[in-house]
């Protein structure tokens, strides 16, 4: 049987970039799936190569409505929803904070803040009543450590990361897992558009910056959302997978694995007469 034979999904962003790679992914395992998009263009032509087990919603996250619709098509659809995808996203202000308009503020957070937040809201009513169910939010490596992204974005993807542990401590009462996807620099359209769409360029960027060399594509991080919908992951909620090639490690490999550490390791002897290791279990 296939790993999501039957199961029900909403994908926010669904059209495109990692929300395309879950959908396929979603879907060749046997699920089926609202795409629930701005880009009904691409929504459209992913419903008539995916087929029967695909529906696509226009879908703005800003609008509650608009959000709850799509939820409930996938109900009306699929019998159930067991699975929601909070992955539309914008990469908005951009600049110094002090050059940061209260309007792009307002809007950068309606679409990655406010719409999670519905997302979450709405997807917990629909599963409420069969005790089951899991969300899955796109935070970012933004959200666990700064300097990774514009301010306004840091803000908002760490408000993902906190909601993700509170909505995961409530929900856990009806059975509902909340997790959440920090990807590091992956090759999507919206990565893309800050080089004037040259996706070689960005290929070869995010690689350089990668401690494993290579560059992230879309679906390494669908692959991480997909576990955690599974029930592989039936036991794991309020959650964030980092997954950034190791990025957040600190990058370079620190001096304490190199010969520096022998150097190192001299030169606190010197300075204390002897060194201790303590260890605990």
């Amino acid at each position: 049987m296939a790993r999501f034979s039957g199961k029900g999904f909403v994908v926010t962003g669904g059209a495109s970039g990692i929300g395309e790679a879950t959908t396929r992914s979603l879907v060749a395992q046997g699920g089926r799936v609202v795409i629930a998009d701005v880009q009904e263009d691409l929504g459209m032509a992913l419903v008539a190569e995916l087929g029967d087990g695909v529906r696509f919603k226009h879908m703005d996250v800003t609008n509650e409505a608009q959000i709850i619709a799509a939820i409930d098509l996938a109900v009306a659809e699929f019998g159930q929803l067991d699975g929601m995808v909070n992955n539309a996203g914008i990469i908005g202000a951009i600049g110094s904070i002090m050059d940061t308009s209260a309007d792009d503020y307002d809007f950068t957070m309606s679409i990655l803040s406010r719409g999670v937040f519905l997302g979450i809201k709405h997807a917990g009513r629909a599963m409420q009543p069969n005790g089951a169910g899991a969300i899955v939010s796109l935070a970012s490596t933004a959200g666990v450590k700064g300097a990774e992204g514009p301010h306004v974005y840091t803000m908002a993807k760490h408000g993902v990361v906190g909601l993700t542990k509170s909505a995961a401590s409530e929900f856990g009462a009806f059975g509902v897992r909340v997790n959440a996807v920090a990807p590091g620099g992956t090759v999507t359209p919206m990565k893309s558009a800050l080089t004037d769409n040259d996706v070689e360029l960005i290929t070869k960027s995010i690689a350089a910056d990668s401690p494993l060399g290579i560059a992230c594509m879309p679906q390494d991080i669908a692959n991480g959302i997909v576990f955690l919908l599974s029930e592989e992951a039936r036991y794991i909620s309020g959650h964030t997978l980092v997954i950034d090639g190791g990025l957040t490690t600190g990058g370079a490999a620190s001096p304490f694995y190199s010969q520096e550490a022998e150097v190192m390791l001299h030169a606190g002897q010197r300075q204390s007469g002897s060194m201790q290791v303590q260890r605990s279990e």
